[in-house]
């Protein structure tokens, strides 16, 4: 049996938990690449700004003690690729998720921490790791566990948790019926975010949504 685990974590000495709470409008994806074996040091991150801005989150990335290096790889209008080297203080969760045998699916930024899809082939491992949280004072959060009979490096819509969240909040409350029934600001105090993430996460969303449905290619 496998095991899929989606879980939210938090502590203050996180990888990049500080700029996360510090910047409301980004979101940071951590890239699964050979490259980010934690034994190397190096860590590639996706950054996604809502307002295209990304002064303040580097920002906040030169007070962040998680991180002792970062340099950005690559950039576009919307997205930023960075590589980070973590401070030795840096509370990490991926060396713990392999050590059990597992799969780091995703971990996306959420508030004041990290929202992760973790694969397992047995419930023991999952508790494996909420006692290591327990051990760390790291806060764990276990959202959902369901069983999946094969393993995937990715789902099917390509969405990521907050995506999601926000698509099935803004679908729920009615943002999408004629005429609206919510706005960007009452779906923002709902999902605790600004009205400018809420409205990045739908727009990109519902991009990925077309891309991985609706195109040929």
């Amino acid at each position: 049996m496998n095991a899929i685990a989606e879980i939210t974590v938090s502590h203050p000495d996180m990888a990049l938990v500080p700029t996360i709470s510090s910047v409301s409008d980004i979101e940071i994806q951590v890239i699964p690449h050979s490259a980010t074996d934690p034994r190397t040091g190096m860590f590639f991150f996706l950054v996604e700004a809502s307002n295209d801005d990304f002064s303040g989150f580097e920002r906040a990335l030169e007070r962040d003690h998680t991180i002792d290096d970062s340099e950005l790889v690559s950039e576009s209008e919307e997205t930023r690729i960075y590589q980070f080297c973590h401070s030795d203080e840096t509370k990490l969760l991926s060396p713990v998720v392999a050590e059990v045998g597992g799969l780091m699916l995703e971990a996306v930024s959420c508030r004041n921490g990290w929202s992760m899809r973790l694969q397992f082939s047995d419930r023991e491992s999952i508790t494996e790791i909420w006692e290591y949280c327990e051990r760390e004072g790291i806060t764990f959060d276990l959202r959902q566990l369901y069983r999946q009979d094969e393993w995937t490096i990715g789902g099917v819509t390509g969405l990521t948790e907050p995506q999601r969240v926000a698509l099935l909040t803004a679908h729920e409350d009615g943002y999408f019926d004629e005429p609206r029934e919510t706005s960007l600001e009452e779906l923002a105090e709902e999902l605790d975010i600004s009205p400018t993430a809420v409205g990045g996460r739908i727009r990109r969303g519902t991009a990925k949504l077309i891309e991985t449905t609706l195109t040929d290619d």
